[in-house]
């Protein structure tokens, strides 16, 4: 009865909201809002450096001038990211920022949360950069208030906004492309977009991906050098989107986006004690669409209602486990709505509130994983105040988060609610230059997983929330000639992880999980941004970044393990491009790196994992006619043919090439 009143409560205030009006202002990207197009009126550099909490952008432009190639390469040109690959196309790929594992970072597909509630992480090998305009990644709280409340209840998101609608004509656009590489590589994606009349645009956007991923590495003993080919690896993926946007007026516009996603793949198993054998496959199925309504008026005020549904399966199979015993299918479901209120009743005040509501349940096959059909309501609410007066910039935050669990069958995981400040500040040091100070304080907290309170013989019903802390103190610099764009951010912090979630042993063969874990995490992170105009056909680009990590377990003072480092947190990592840009063929030099890291937090004998640096060239063309363009690009990857592992075990590929042929009209 309980739950059923929250719920009620809670469509009674849906309800309210969508009946409230809404603005014509957003305060917080700084962008003047004519809903039919978007004049931005700072350039990203400048929003970078004004932000209140650390923001890094990457656009479209910046990723084939600094040779960017594909999602991973491109999180390991953002200051603070940690980034888990187990090789190859189709290696499994997660984020983790400044020493929070995975499951603390939130990822955003055109502005609505992605979800996994059994693992907690994002698999971020399903998103191609083909049809991405930016990646941006804010740590702490957006300066964008004007947004759900689940986007701001991470410690870290990601965001990943996909190519815009074509303004100004009514003429078919069309992107084809062909990509093929090593390793049995590639890749066609092709995208049509189109203005069907002055207030609708549509896009559909098809993708598919084959590799055998069989590439050779060299395994390293204490007796000899082993080289052998990555076996089981092969990968078959495919993904779809239609998207619409509809601006009936100045006053109102509707998007959509249906999303499908379909990928068959083997899993490589571990190299280790001359063994490379193994059998496991996966298939992952995901179907989701999403609706977003945005209005305001003159008045100052402003409606965004967002709506989702999301299914997504997995299928796993090994048959070298007797009797198939492990094999299992997985089905999870989402149903969420978020409306948020924006009210901007002067230039220096905004305020926001945001109401969030989700549904998510998961089920299985197999009786020896999850069987208690477990489901769980969400509801968020967050309450946001900016002041923005001359040469100051603050902003404060109040989160009140509610989870409410139960299973069809057994027990369930406690039900959460907590409330979760977070303030932060920036400060313009000289009046006349791009010289800040900035300060900001999160304090958010994550619900276990699916995985984490129901899985056999792991799980735990009795789990609290991870509860963090994370402090910021920054300073951010720019400034322009007539040729020449100079950034520099430079920002120190600390965060601090309690009631972290870990697996002990229970005896032998049962592992659970307990709330016993501390880590503190200090840490620095330095950006540099260049841009120069040697002349009208030729452009100099140098882009980078370095960051230093102590993520240490504080669990138990007496433990001969305290003070360990984190596994896999490397101390130091960095990155560094290159590009230059002319009339014949651009060229783009770009390399990045992690230094050592353990594989648990004991520090065994045996568990380090070498460092490593990583280095790529690309060279690219664009043929332009008759408004058309073709665009011819070849990178070589890891120039050096290094050999590394990112993951312990699991090979990372030595030296390959990939050929791209775009055409647009």
């Amino acid at each position: 009865m309980r739950r059923n009143r929250h719920i009620l409560l809670i469509a009674c205030l849906m309800t309210n909201i969508a009946q409230g009006q809404a603005v014509r202002n957003d305060t917080i990207t700084d962008r003047t809002h004519q809903l039919r197009e978007v004049t931005v009126t700072e350039s990203r550099r400048q929003h970078e450096v004004r932000s209140t909490a650390p923001l890094r952008i990457l656009d479209r432009e910046q990723m084939l001038s600094l040779g960017v190639t594909d999602v991973a390469d491109a999180l390991h040109r953002m200051a603070g990211i940690t980034l888990r690959d187990y090789g190859g196309a189709g290696g499994l790929k997660t984020v983790s920022v400044r020493g929070f594992s995975a499951k603390h970072t939130g990822v955003s597909y055109d502005g609505i949360m992605l979800s996994d509630c059994q693992s907690g992480e994002i698999d971020l090998s399903r998103y191609s950069l083909d049809n991405v305009e930016y990646l941006s990644l804010v740590v702490g709280d957006n300066d964008d208030i004007f947004i759900p409340a689940r986007n701001a209840s991470a410690s870290a998101v990601l965001n990943i906004q996909t190519i815009g609608m074509p303004t100004g004509d009514k003429h078919p656009h069309l992107t084809a492309q062909v990509k093929a590489g090593s390793f049995g590589y590639v890749s066609p994606f092709l995208r049509y977009e189109q203005n069907l009349s002055e207030t609708f645009a549509f896009s559909v956007t098809g993708e598919y991906t084959y590799a055998e991923n069989d590439y050779p590495y060299e395994l390293k003993t204490s007796e000899s050098i082993i080289n052998d080919r990555r076996t089981n690896n092969r990968m078959n993926t495919g993904h779809g989107e239609m998207n619409f946007v509809w601006t009936p007026d100045g006053f109102n516009r509707l998007s959509g986006k249906m999303y499908y996603y379909d990928n068959d793949r083997q899993l490589p198993g571990v190299v280790h004690f001359y063994s490379n054998l193994c059998k496991e496959s996966l298939r992952d199925q995901n179907i989701f669409g999403q609706l977003q309504y945005l209005t305001h008026n003159c008045s100052g005020w402003s409606l965004k209602w967002s709506a989702k549904f999301n299914w997504n399966a997995s299928v796993y199979k090994n048959p070298l486990i007797p009797n198939n015993s492990y094999d299992a299918s997985y089905w999870q479901r989402e149903a969420y709505t978020s409306a948020a209120v924006l009210f901007t009743p002067s230039d220096q005040w905004s305020f926001d509130y945001s109401l969030d509501y989700s549904f998510n349940n998961l089920n299985s096959s197999s009786e020896r994983t999850i069987n208690k059909k477990p489901y769980r309501h969400t509801i968020l609410q967050s309450a946001t105040a900016k002041y923005r007066q001359g040469r100051l910039t603050a902003q404060a935050r109040l989160l009140y988060s509610l989870y409410l669990n139960d299973a069809q069958e057994g027990g369930s995981a406690r039900d959460m609610r907590r409330l979760s400040p977070s303030v932060s500040l920036s400060y313009q040091l000289v009046a006349d230059q791009d010289l800040f100070l900035r300060a900001s304080y999160k304090n958010i907290f994550r619900s276990p997983t699916f995985n984490e309170s129901y899985y056999f013989h792991y799980g735990s019903t009795d789990l609290l929330p991870e509860s963090t802390d994370q402090y910021n103190l920054g300073v951010t610099y720019n400034t322009k000639s007539e040729d020449c764009d100079f950034q520099v951010t430079f920002d120190g912090y600390y965060n601090h992880v309690k009631d972290m979630i870990v697996a002990v042993p229970y005896n032998m063969f049962i592992w659970t999980c307990v709330n016993v874990g501390k880590v503190s995490v200090l840490g620095g992170e330095l950006t540099a941004n260049l841009t120069c105009r040697l002349n009208q056909e030729n452009h100099l680009q140098f882009s980078g970044n370095y960051s230093y990590q102590q993520a240490e377990n504080h669990t138990n003072p007496s433990s001969p393990y305290y003070g360990n480092q984190i596994a896999y947190i490397p101390k130091h990592t960095g990155s560094v491009a290159i590009g230059w840009e002319n009339p014949w063929v651009s060229l783009s030099l770009h390399g990045s790196g992690v230094s050592s890291r353990w594989t648990d937090n004991n520090h065994y004998e045996g568990t380090k994992v070498k460092g490593y640096w990583d280095t790529g060239l690309t060279a690219w063309h664009t043929f332009f006619w008759n408004g058309q363009s073709l665009e011819a690009r070849f990178d070589l990857k890891n120039l050096f043919d290094t050999q590394y592992e990112i993951v312990q075990f699991y090979p990372m590929p030595g030296l390959s090439w990939q050929l791209s042929v775009k055409y647009q009209i």
